[in-house]
């Protein structure tokens, strides 16, 4: 179903191609009801478009005389710069939209572009290729994004219904203090009513938000960018590692990135913390790292370090 946002944009379609629509009109072009139109038409003319509304037998709303929107002036490295944000963005997951808003904005933006300019964005896009394989995004509902992104900003708290990945539901009031775009997803973080602590949710698992009045402060110096890739890291896995690296925090975090591993400083060591599913992956960053360390648990990781050190001499040896 078109969401309301796109809905919105499409009601601004219809009055720009003329004449007076009366409501009944655009209610079945929008496949909604008769206060749902008069609800969007509000929303233009808080954007400051001049919607006129048309009284009599066959009334209804019209755009103010003249009014167009205005065109989209790009130089040619402003156009490639939208157009191929817009690909690259969507083929690597950073763009949680649907393909098909990708698809509509990309095919507006060629619209309007100049005619020289056009064919030659064109020959880019068909041949271009990428070296990283496509990846799918979790599509993110636009008006539920924008609601907590205005939410945050203005310090206003927002009552949530969440399904959580073990597919459990909850309702909750969240204090967000930030939204962060983290490997293909957006993430939430702020105080939960539920648990009273500073908690992480995924957007795209959040099935209705609504703002609520009051304000709140957000924590001096609070970073959500950090708290997000603290809190992944810390998540439940199969695998709870602890290791000892004599190295600076600096250097381990060259190869154990926040959103992998949390840090314990105690110089000349460092204590470095991970959460994993799987444990085959870690050997070859420790060889990498190439700096002295202990494995304190578990033992498999010690099995599989002893393995990767085989081979290695093994392929030496040959």
């Amino acid at each position: 179903m078109t969401r309301p946002i796109a809905r919105v944009l499409a009601l601004l379609e219809i009055l720009q191609s003329g004449g007076t629509r009366t409501v009944a009109e655009l209610a079945e072009r929008l496949d909604v009801d008769e206060r749902t139109v008069r609800r969007y038409v509000d929303r233009l003319l808080d954007l400051d478009i001049p919607v006129r509304s048309v009284r009599g037998r066959y009334g209804g709303y019209r755009l103010a005389p003249g009014y167009r929107m205005p065109p989209l002036m790009l130089s040619d490295e402003e156009a490639l710069a939208v157009l191929l944000g817009l690909v690259t963005g969507r083929r690597s997951g950073q763009i949680t939209t649907s393909v098909a808003a990708v698809e509509s904005a990309v095919a507006k933006v060629r619209r309007v572009l100049p005619a020289a300019l056009g064919p030659r964005l064109d020959a880019l896009l068909e041949t271009t290729d990428f070296t990283a394989p496509a990846r799918s995004p979790l599509t993110v509902d636009a008006d539920v994004l924008l609601t907590v992104a205005g939410a945050a900003r203005d310090h206003r708290p927002i009552a949530l219904a969440y399904l959580a990945g073990h597919g459990g539901a909850s309702e909750r009031v969240v204090h967000p203090y930030g939204v962060v775009a983290h490997s293909g997803r957006w993430y939430l973080t702020g105080a939960d009513s539920a648990s009273g602590e500073v908690r992480t949710f995924r957007v795209d698992r959040i099935t209705a938000v609504e703002v609520r009045d009051g304000t709140f402060d957000v924590p001096a110096g609070f970073d959500p960018a950090r708290q997000v890739l603290s809190s992944i890291a810390e998540a439940p896995h199969r695998h709870e590692v602890s290791l000892r690296i004599r190295s600076t925090p600096d250097e381990i975090r060259a190869v154990f990135p926040p959103a992998v591993a949390s840090l314990e400083e105690s110089p000349p060591w460092t204590r470095v913390r991970i959460r994993a599913e799987q444990l085959d992956w870690i050997p070859p960053l420790l060889a990498r790292l190439d700096r002295p360390f202990a494995v304190e648990r578990p033992d498999e990781l010690r099995d599989l370090i002893r393995a990767l050190a085989a081979r290695l001499i093994a392929c030496a040896d040959a």
